[in-house]
């Protein structure tokens, strides 16, 4: 046995060896005699390592030429184009393939993409060869060399139609139904090219988790079309990934259409008791007390606003503070909220606080208490002292709900101002916000004051007048 056929026997690669001679014969004469077919049978050889991958996570963009064994997860559609200077049309069909490694999505061209169109389903088995580059949607694979394979295994499941369980980094062509849990606005922003872009977020649901959804350009604006509790189903989604997180990305290619499907979503909120100091959580409750939106002056000079909701559910209290567009929710009280992935924070006085930014998301799942037109006083108290907060205050069958009337349950009364006024309460908090309402802490509820006395933020006082719709019509201030 030769040279050639020693090195070949050994590389144990997927070329024949009529291939790998005549590259051994076409190094030698490009070398001008520098190396024999010996060196030059071993540099072809390490050259054909260097094209294998063991998995799909091995491949990077860069590499000249990869193989690799993967299953087919999903087929896309045949997309036709037309080429420069050219009669035919070119076609172009984007397949995700995965391993137990990732997911990849591999770029068929031409006769090769329509053929494949037609014989391709996912659970197939292929060998790939092709070259790895960043596509439209991330990585992908520019195959040269597709063949199915009916005897090798992949440990890995297909999928039809997308769960939020099932994403995965690099994921394209996904198919989800799910179900609408929050919106946000259109921004829009400036690209290097000096063309102006668009994006907005959501965040769906289903019974297998919750994602982000990013919309760009065009489909930016379906999120002025979208609301809270619809069921939606994304098609030709990417995922990527944002602060360790995977989000779910679509582009001119994909589509969000309206679908008459219920789809389950079921949060698993944290008890309000066993929250914990820079924890990133879910939680939910009953809304006792609203406060109004503040407006302030970043370090940029751009505004930002913020608005503070106080839940309760069956083990506690806390405040939640909503910043930018979530202080602009429609939240009163007496509803009932989720709100997810809210940062856990020192609040005033010592005590916890939730924070709702950019990756939070608020549900407000149903307002059966009625808003503040809820049950008189001495009712809503007499419920709440008798520990029936939380999700179960609130519930249809309550008498009109404690939500009305929770901001007066608790704070201070004057009984002998009461029996002779009526209505009149006593409240000592510290000033959280100055100005027009004057917005005191006490370290467990929150209250706007009406007052015309010039108060400093950080100083508590005591205020006793007249309280309507959650806020002190104050008299006196001491």
């Amino acid at each position: 046995m030769g040279a050639i056929e020693d090195v070949y026997d050994d590389l144990d690669a997927d070329v024949p060896f009529e291939e790998f001679e005549a590259a051994v014969e076409q190094k030698v004469e490009d070398m001008g005699g520098l190396a024999d077919e010996e060196t030059a049978a071993m540099l072809i050889a390490h050259e054909l390592r260097d094209e294998e991958v063991n998995t799909v996570a091995d491949i990077e963009p860069g590499m000249d030429e990869v193989k690799f064994l993967a299953k087919v997860m999903t087929v896309g559609e045949v997309r036709t184009f037309e080429r420069d200077g050219e009669d035919e049309d070119g076609h172009v069909l984007n397949v995700e393939v995965a391993d137990e490694s990732g997911r990849v999505t591999i770029s068929l061209w031409d006769k090769v993409a329509v053929d494949a169109k037609e014989h391709l389903s996912p659970g197939d088995v292929l060998r790939i060869m092709g070259r790895p580059k960043e596509g439209y949607s991330g990585l992908e694979v520019a195959a040269d060399k597709v063949e199915p394979d009916e005897d090798a295994e992949v440990d890995v499941e297909a999928v039809e139609q997308y769960r939020v369980e099932d994403l995965t980094m690099g994921a394209s062509d996904v198919d989800l139904l799910g179900k609408v849990l929050d919106v946000d606005t259109v921004r829009t922003f400036d690209r290097d090219d000096g063309t102006e872009g668009k994006v907005s977020n959501m965040t769906v649901g289903d019974e297998t988790g919750r994602v982000r959804v990013t919309m760009w350009d065009e489909m930016a604006d379906r999120v002025e079309e979208l609301s809270a509790g619809q069921s939606v189903e994304i098609v030709d989604g990417y995922v990527r990934e944002r602060d360790g997180s995977l989000e779910l990305h679509v582009g001119s290619r994909g589509a969000i259409d309206e679908v008459d499907e219920d789809v389950e979503y079921v949060p698993e909120t944290t008890d309000i008791a066993d929250l914990e100091l820079d924890d990133v959580v879910d939680i939910a409750g009953g809304v006792i007390e609203t406060s109004e939106k503040r407006t302030f002056d970043r370090d940029d000079g751009s505004q930002g606003q913020v608005r503070n909701v106080r839940i309760k559910d069956d083990t506690g209290e806390i405040r939640v503070a909503l910043w930018g567009d979530k202080a602009d929710r429609d939240i009163d009280l007496a509803d009932k909220v989720v709100f997810t992935d809210v940062e856990i924070q020192d609040g005033w006085q010592d005590d916890l606080e939730a924070s709702a930014g950019w990756r939070s998301s608020v549900s407000v799942l149903e307002n059966a208490g009625g808003g503040a037109g809820g049950a008189s006083g001495s009712d809503g108290a007499a419920d709440r002292d008798a520990g029936q907060g939380g999700l179960d205050s609130f519930d249809s069958g309550d008498s009109g709900g404690s939500g009305g009337t929770a901001a007066t349950a608790t704070a201070t009364t004057d009984d002998d101002a009461t029996d002779d006024e009526g209505g009149v309460v006593e409240f000592t908090g510290t000033v959280v916000q100055a100005g027009d309402p004057v917005v005191l802490d006490d370290g467990t509820q929150t209250r706007s004051v009406k007052t015309s006395a010039k108060l400093r933020l950080g100083e508590e006082v005591t205020v006793r007048g007249v309280e309507s719709d959650g806020t002190i019509d104050a008299d006196d201030v001491f």
